[in-house]
């Protein structure tokens, strides 16, 4: 299954950076890495980003990772959501907003997330 992959959600196409179920910190990093590459192929303001890190583990490598994946994904994206953050996410999150200064909209579930994003102009 490939991490970073574009879905169809009500007839708009987002980006799924889908981190879920990642145990080890060297593969949470490569494919966020992966996820860079990814987004730096699409024009400044054209993608509705989707990331997922339900049941995701990490490290200092990986939080510095995700840090830098906000910070670099600013540019190109219109509207940004993230699903299944846990309490120890939680925290990871309110680190990486500090060190972006983005915005990213946090969902409950998947869907909810996906319906927002398909909104967003």
């Amino acid at each position: 299954m490939e991490r970073t992959r574009f879905i169809d959600h009500g007839g708009h196409r987002i980006l799924l950076l889908d981190y879920s179920n990642i145990r080890h910190p060297q593969e949470a990093v490569d494919a966020i890495h992966h996820s860079m590459r990814e987004v730096a192929k699409h024009p400044p303001g054209s993608l509705r980003v989707l990331t997922n890190v339900r049941d995701a583990r990490y490290n200092a490598a990986v939080l510095q990772a995700l840090k830098e994946l906000a910070a670099h994904n600013a540019p190109y994206v219109k509207a940004s959501a993230i699903v299944g953050m846990s309490g120890l996410h939680r925290i990871a999150y309110q680190a990486v907003i500090l060190f972006s200064r983005r915005k990213i909209q946090t969902f409950d579930t998947q869907e909810q997330a996906l319906d927002w994003l398909a909104q967003q102009d």
